[in-house]
């Protein structure tokens, strides 16, 4: 039976982080008393754009992990890129949040994310590719 030991502690860290930022966006929701949008809010705007964007990269990464892990790929290989996107999404996040925004966390956070993606991608076709030429 398959388990995917890196994916699961990576995907619960993950979704610990996303219900701390699901919790930012519902204070500034109830502060400002806004059910659809940011009414104008700047703080709730952003606190709704990192909760957003962090649940349109996260599950990408996680599906790719989980391939990568399920394809018997060393738990290393596995971890390496989890470990990057979790950096990724703590500095996106610290860095939409902070005021004046600090594009410098949020670029540094995009790039890992990003980079990430990418690397699990290409992974996933290199190690697929590998145990396919080897059997």
């Amino acid at each position: 039976m398959p388990h995917l030991p890196v994916t699961a502690v990576t995907a619960a860290i993950l979704g610990l982080i996303f219900f701390r930022l699901s919790l930012n966006a519902i204070t500034y929701r109830r502060q400002y008393k806004v059910s659809l949008g940011s009414g104008g809010h700047d703080d709730l705007e952003r606190a709704i754009r990192a909760q957003a964007n962090f649940a349109e990269y996260v599950p990408i990464s996680l599906i790719l992990m989980a391939c990568l892990e399920l394809n018997a790929a060393p738990w290393w290989l596995v971890a390496a890129p989890g470990v990057a996107l979790i950096v990724g999404r703590l500095f996106h996040a610290k860095g939409i949040k902070e005021l004046p925004p600090n594009f410098q966390n949020r670029v540094l956070g995009m790039k890992f994310t990003l980079f990430n993606l990418i690397a699990l991608a290409a992974l996933n076709i290199a190690w697929v590719g590998l145990r396919l030429l080897g059997n």
